[in-house]
């Protein structure tokens, strides 16, 4: 169906999912990872192709996907040179974003610890038993598997990244193709229009990204079933009702930053896309300990996109990174 990735291999998403409102997207979806795949020149595709095709098949004497760090089998389950082996071709992969991963008793030390935030919104959330979840700019897919571990019946994610999905195509490949966990290599432009038939829609770290963050909330409920909830977290500013952050160039060395609202400005936006219920959740400041660098992202990182003299500010003198959480339900 995809022979020019070979190793992603998207059938178990084709075959389980009969829910009737995911047909017009799953109809399509083999002719749009088709042509992304035919269309893309990505000079490293055929490396990371290879990488993954040489992963060891080592089975998991346990998974437990509840823990802040994703376990995948144990220390015991390999031999340490098949566990060199493991980390070798997995370190090609640099950089790791999100995690943290352990596979066999190697530690995927990444750049988030995303464990974080899934800690702040966890007990807030409408349960996730039984849910068919998308996970917008999902990375790789490290909160997909925390989902999964809630009890969901169907997690995609979605992240236009190569690379990403790649490294969760790797660690999939330890955790075993039962789970119905998916990452796909799209944007949210490729979702259908008006699908209205996700129970749960995650968008975590993207608002800020869109020029035009009005339409990504429509985007996201349209993704939404009548009554789903949708997990929102995105950079905010503190401020009042109306106010937002435009940077005239880069934010925290960023590009591709655009609007950063007060939290009142973000609820309002949303109460005027039609959501209900709409709640802030949290709002954290975000800190060394959660964002840095580290042996598996040898990148610069958060210290370095900060004042050195004034933390609370970004290298470019603006209002230093904090992150709020919002929930809402679809109309």
């Amino acid at each position: 169906m995809i022979a020019r990735t070979r190793m992603i291999d998207y059938a178990s998403l084709f075959e389980w999912c009969n829910r009737p409102a995911l047909q017009p997207w799953l109809s399509r979806m083999p002719a749009q990872l088709d042509r992304l795949f035919r269309e893309l020149r990505h000079g490293d595709l055929e490396k990371w192709r290879r990488t993954v095709e040489q992963l060891p098949t080592v089975p998991a004497s346990r998974i437990d996907l509840n823990r802040g760090r994703i376990r995948i089998g144990g220390k015991d389950d390999c031999d340490l040179p098949t566990r060199q082996t493991i980390e070798k071709l997995l370190r090609t992969l640099h950089p790791w974003r999100k995690g943290p991963y352990e596979v066999h008793g190697l530690f995927i030390d990444s750049e988030w610890r995303s464990d974080l935030k899934w800690a702040r919104l966890r007990d807030h959330i409408h349960p996730l038993d039984d849910h068919c979840v998308l996970d917008v700019g999902c990375g790789n897919g490290y909160h997909c598997w925390r989902m999964a571990g809630c009890g969901a019946k169907q997690v995609i994610g979605i992240d236009p990244t190569l690379l990403s999905v790649v490294q969760f195509h790797a660690i999939k490949h330890f955790a075993g193709p039962e789970f119905p966990v998916h990452v796909l290599p799209f944007g949210i432009e490729d979702v259908p229009p008006k699908l209205r038939a996700f129970d749960s829609v995650f968008s975590m770290g993207v608002l800020y990204h869109r020029r035009s963050p009005i339409d990504h909330l429509l985007e996201l409920r349209d993704c939404l079933r009548p009554g789903g909830e949708l997990i929102l977290e995105t950079l905010v500013i503190d401020g009042r009702l109306g106010e937002a952050l435009l940077p005239e160039g880069r934010y925290a060395k960023m590009r591709n930053v655009w609007f950063i609202p007060s939290p009142n400005t973000l609820a309002s936006w949303l109460r005027r896309c039609g959501f209900k219920n709409v709640r802030l959740i949290d709002v954290s400041r975000t800190t060394p300990h959660e964002q840095r660098s580290t042996d598996w992202m040898r990148f610069q990182s958060l210290v370095d996109f900060l004042d050195p003299h004034e933390p609370n500010r970004t290298c470019e003198g603006l209002p230093a990174p904090q992150r709020a959480i919002f929930l809402a339900v679809s109309p």
